[in-house]
Formats: structure tokens, sequence, C-alpha cells
């Protein structure tokens, strides 16, 4: 029998030790609700869990951005929807200003003072709108670009197009845009106007059907046509001669053009009298379609619509998306660019995801009154919505076609915001939602602790801290029985 070295209690010690242990790691994980404290409880699920703690907390804060985002774009929509709310107003003012027989100069000047009161409303709105420290509707949340070169204007730009720099892009030009044009082959005479002759255009729906009037000069006859069609609201004109009144009212061959560009706008013309419009007497005539812009901006292909010019997309394109409009009637010769663009980028990006690229962007377009309604030809020479004057009655139904493109311009606007809102951020966030719920779910497969599960744990290394801990005590009971060698 020996004392000085008690295996049994030394044994017995180990076990107590490592239920210890055991014991320990277990109230810890009922403590803290996870099965993984630190890396020495598992590392390579600590490492998983890790990732999934950090795209939890990016999901999370894209959330919030997102909402923010739709925030944001609600600000600048309800300051547009006064912006409509006061061109329809400004149309209001127009219709009575146009209303020649009754209106007298105090009226008009009434009608005028409103209407500019309206342009400084819109302007103010346009420049105080902001979210935060960001400004919305001034055209600085856009792409902006200055042109350089005869006939050249910048439209608009979307969110794809790169900035320029300072020495901008090239614009080539290869053919100019034309508009739809017919020129009878046979003369109207006073006899042709005598036989009553009936003339018919259609363009878009519409329908002018016009007949001469006997006894009518040919120079009343060309005014009544013109009238005609105005009334009927076809985008056809009639290219009326210059000259005296004498070489008016000689025979003249009618000229008829759409008022549009480019090769979609076309019409049909049909007359009495063979070679005065249509080729067959009383056989509708479809005329030949216009030509649309074609060139070419920073050395990339483009897509010409009417005088309108817009970039294509594609792998590294520079001009995607980037518009500017040429009003030449002829393309600049061979080798001769028309101008350049110097453009900058300033839409507003978004962060709507939890990893890094996952942006969007949306353009926020100028709403200031010198920028709607613009690029509407007129007799009055109207430029834009703030150009309008309706101290004239010819100044105020030219100016009808103003402000209707400008509560096109304000609406086409909305409409653009209005979809970006609900197809990319709040479709985003509600995938974001589903997204975090999924991920928190993966995380808490990993780490969380199964209570009843380490509960059960609990209550065994209970049972066997208090069988080693007895055990111990027996084995250090042992070497007592060496006394009795000593009585």
């Amino acid at each position: 029998m020996r004392i000085n070295t008690n295996a049994s209690a030394i044994n017995a010690h180990r076990n107590l030790l490592k239920n210890q242990s055991l014991q320990s790691k277990t109230l810890e994980k009922l403590s803290s609700g996870l099965k993984i404290n630190r890396g020495a409880d598992a590392p390579a699920q600590l490492q998983i869990s890790e990732a999934l703690r950090a795209q939890t907390a990016g999901v999370k804060q894209a959330i919030d951005n997102s909402e923010m985002a739709i925030s944001l774009m609600q600000t600048g929509e309800a300051a547009l929807d006064e912006v409509s709310l006061s061109l329809v107003r400004a149309r209001q003012l127009a219709i009575h200003a146009a209303n020649e027989a009754v209106n007298d100069e105090m009226m008009l000047e009434a009608d005028q003072q409103e209407f500019d009161q309206i342009v400084a409303s819109i302007n103010r709105i346009s420049k105080n709108t902001q979210y935060g420290q960001k400004f919305l509707l001034d055209g600085s949340g856009a792409g902006n670009g200055v042109t350089t070169g005869k006939n050249l204007s910048f439209v608009n730009a979307g969110v794809t197009g790169r900035s320029s720099g300072v020495y901008g892009y090239d614009i080539d030009i290869k053919q100019a845009a034309t508009r739809s044009t017919h020129t009878g082959t046979a003369a109207l005479t006073q006899q042709i106007i005598d036989a009553e002759e009936q003339i018919t255009i259609t363009e878009s729906g519409r329908k002018v059907n016009f007949r001469t009037i006997a006894g009518t000069n040919i120079e009343q006859t060309m005014n009544q046509l013109s009238n005609a069609m105005k009334e009927a609201g076809v985008n056809v004109e009639l290219v009326t001669p210059k000259g005296d009144s004498a070489s008016r009212n000689a025979p003249q061959t009618l000229t008829l053009r759409h008022t549009k560009y480019g090769s979609e706008p076309f019409f049909q013309v049909s007359s009495n009298t063979a070679g005065l419009l249509s080729n067959v007497a009383n056989v509708s005539e479809r005329v030949k379609n216009g030509l649309d812009v074609a060139g070419e901006i920073a050395k990339e292909g483009a897509l010409g619509r009417g005088q309108v010019l817009t970039g294509r997309g594609g792998f590294g394109s520079k001009a995607e998306g980037i518009a500017i409009r040429y009003t030449g009637e002829n393309a600049p010769p061979a080798g001769q660019r028309a101008g350049t663009l110097t453009f900058t980028q300033n839409s507003l990006s978004f962060h709507i995801g939890s990893n890094s690229n996952q942006t969007t962007s949306v353009s926020f377009k100028s709403s200031k009154a010198q920028n709607l309604g613009s690029g509407v030809d007129n007799d009055s020479g109207f430029r834009s919505f703030a150009d309008v004057n309706l101290m004239t009655a010819p100044g105020a139904r030219d100016s009808l076609d103003i402000i209707d493109k400008a509560i096109k311009d304000v609406s086409a606007n909305r409409g653009y915001m209005g979809a970006f809102q609900k197809n990319t951020l709040e479709s985003n966030l509600n995938f974001l939602r589903a997204a975090h719920e999924n991920v928190l779910s993966s995380e808490s497969v990993i780490r969380d602790a199964d209570m009843a599960e380490e509960m059960a744990k609990f209550t065994r290394h209970n049972i066997m801290m208090d069988t080693s801990t007895a055990m111990l005590a027996q084995a250090n009971q042992t070497p007592t029985s060496i006394l009795k060698l000593l009585q």
C-alpha cells in the first residue's frame, strides 16, 4: 500500500476537472444563448457565422438606405405635383388670353402678371426643393451638357453617360433630319377653285376635308386651306408663297409638309384634280416619310429619331443615353464635325445592396421654367415656358403648345421618378427584407444554442460533477486505512 502517490485520487481529480470544464462551457452557452462563443468552440463555423453577421449588418443598412431613397423620391415628386398644378393654371390663363374678342389690354396685363407669378413660383420650387443638403429639381442632380457648334443643343441624358472632361465629345452629323413633304405637279388655278375642288388631308387619325369656294382668289383659298388644317389639328402645314399680292394670286403649286421631323410622321393627301396633290384623281396617296438625323457622339454609334441623336449602349460606351438635337437643314461637309459636347454626369447614386457595386442611379431633370416646353416650333418665337407672353392673341395661342409640352415634360419626369421608386427602390426593399430574414435564420442555425439540448447536457454535467466530487472524496479516504497498521 502506497501513500506518496494516490493514483485513484489523481484519476478522480482529472475526471472532476474534465466535468467542471464541460459544465462551465454548458453554463456559458446557456447564459449567452450561443453555442459558439469563441473560436475554439467551432473554428470553421465561427468564420462562416462572422461572414453572415457582416452580411446581416450590410443588408440592414441597405434597407435603411432604400427607405431613405424612397423618402427622397417622394420629396421630389411632391414638389413636381405642385409644378403640375401651376402649369394647369397657366394653361387656363393662356386660353383666357386667347379669347381675343372680349379681352382688353387691362385684362391681358392681369393675365400676364399672374402668369409671371406662376413662372416665379415654378422657379422657386425648382431652386428650393431639397432633401437634406441635396437639391433635387434645379438640374444639379442630372447629367448636364454644353454644346459648341451651330445648330447643336443638349437635350438630356440618362444615368449611364460618362463625364467627358474639359475637351468634350466630338459630334459628327452624317444626315440632317428631314420632314415628310409633298409638292403637287399641277398648279392651283382660278378655274380649279371655281370648280369647287375637294382636297383631303389625313394625319394621325385626323382629317381635313376642304372644298374651294367659287369666286375666291388663289391667295384667299390658300389661307383658307391653311386655317382649315390648323382647326382640324393635323400636324401638317401649307408652305405659302412669298412675294407681292400679284405673285401670290398667280397659279400656285401646293406644297404640304409635316410639322415634325423624322421617319415616323407621315400624312396622306388626295384631290379631285390629278396632280394638284394626289397623282390620281380622288385616290388617297401616302406621302413619303422624312429622314431621322444620323451621326455619332464621341465616335460611337448613335440612334437618330427626328432631330434628336441619342448615344447607344454597349460595353465600354461613354455616350450611352446622352441626347443632342441638330436643327441644321443639311449635314456639315464630309470630314467636318458639327461641334462638341462637354458633358458632366451628376446623377444621384444610391447604394441599395449589402456588397460593393450594388448601386442604382436616378437623374433629376431641371423643372425650371426655361427648361420646360422647349423645342416647340411657333410663330411667336417662344423657346420655352419662361418666354411665354400672353399680351397678344396669337402669342396666347402659341403659348398653349408650349404649356402642353411643359405639362408633358413634368408628367414624364414624374412618371420616370415613380417608376424608379416602385420598380427599383420598393421592389429592392421587399427583396432586402426577405434576404435579411433568411441571412439571420442561417446565422441562427450555425451560432445560436439549442437551449433544450444544452439543459439536458447541463443536468448530466451536474450529476457527473457530484459523482466526481464524491469519488474524489472516497479516493482521498483510501490512504487512511494505513493507520490501522500503526495500531
